[in-house]
């Protein structure tokens, strides 16, 4: 049974001397040069082996077809594998709204797979249409950069909001607050759980001692593995600094229960007296004293004034009231 959510779609692309064009997905498997070609495969859900070329290695197109990735690069004999997890053209449904990339990265050719469309696959399209991808080595590092740079703002955005939530710490909806920083804090460790692999992933692409990778592309190569790493300490942030202000929070929460049962407690002790009293004059037994006597209830009366005022000069007395 096909249990695929997605149509699978291939397209190749060829570029040499400049020029790029659309080639057939089945040319790619005996391609030899001269010029650099990508094929991709789009859409592929529980894959099989057939969706892949012929010339994937069986290991690297296990890894290609996998259900769940992890940011990961691999040399295998004179190609590389590399796992990748940027932002998708649309949202997944996933807590972090990332989508993976899964590459085989060969001299003159590039097989990528993922299984929903990935945002920066645009700009890498750009840069292979204006001639500027001459091998795997630069496909690879315009990727990175793209990524990176489509993730960049997505990370900031967390810790602006965040700033938001600080500096209304003191006058906002504390049950609401509780619930966005909450969301906050789960984004965070969400995209944190990919940022930082892609960061070791890039760096171990850089490393690899592949003759197609150029100064110019490891230099690029760890520039993007610099900026993960600052989103990834950038996230780190986030998530402590959310964990930090639900203290407060909850903190905050606490004093106001506090308060409002010293309150309740103030109110009642100040009632307590008076009632006993007015529950023991208000018993319908003979023997009260005064109950004839015409100034008997302005008595009473003055009676309650004088202990409610007693009791609150004394809460006043040891600041009670104030706080």
């Amino acid at each position: 049974m096909d249990m695929r959510t997605d149509p699978i779609a291939l397209r190749a692309l060829l570029v040499h001397n400049g020029a790029v064009r659309e080639i057939a997905a089945e040319e790619v498997a005996g391609f030899a040069g001269p010029g650099f070609v990508w094929l991709h495969v789009d859409g592929v859900g529980h894959g099989q082996r057939m969706d892949l070329p012929g010339y994937v290695p069986e290991m690297a197109a296990s890894a290609l077809l996998a259900g769940e990735t992890r940011p990961r690069c691999d040399e295998v004999d004179d190609a590389a594998l590399i796992n990748l997890r940027g932002a998708g053209e649309r949202p997944t449904g996933d807590s972090d709204g990332l989508v993976s990339i899964r590459i085989w990265v060969e001299a003159r050719r590039v097989t990528s797979v993922s299984r929903h469309p990935m945002a920066a696959l645009a700009t890498v399209e750009a840069a292979m249409r204006s001639g500027q991808l001459r091998d795997g080595g630069d496909f690879v590092s315009v990727l990175a950069q793209a990524i990176s740079t489509e993730l960049d703002p997505q990370v900031a955005d967390l810790g602006d909001r965040l700033d938001e939530c600080e500096a209304m710490l003191d006058t906002g909806d504390i049950y609401d607050m509780r619930r966005r920083i909450a969301r906050l804090r789960s984004q965070a460790i969400a995209l944190r759980r990919f940022v930082a692999p892609d960061r070791d992933a890039l760096g171990a692409m850089a490393q690899l001692p592949f003759a197609w990778i150029s100064k110019d592309d490891r230099l690029h190569l760890r520039e993007a593995a610099d900026r993960f790493a600052r989103m990834a300490e950038e996230l780190e942030a986030v998530r402590e600094r959310a964990a930090l202000i639900h203290e407060q929070l909850t903190d905050l929460r606490a004093e106001k229960v506090d308060q409002r049962s010293l309150a309740i407690a103030v109110v009642a002790f100040i009632f307590l007296p008076l009632t006993f009293i007015t529950g023991l004059l208000g018993m319908n037994v003979e023997g009260i004293p005064y109950a004839g006597e015409p100034w008997a209830f302005w008595g009473v009366f003055s009676l309650c004034l004088a202990i409610t005022l007693v009791i609150v000069g004394w809460f006043s007395r040891r600041h009670w009231l104030g706080d």
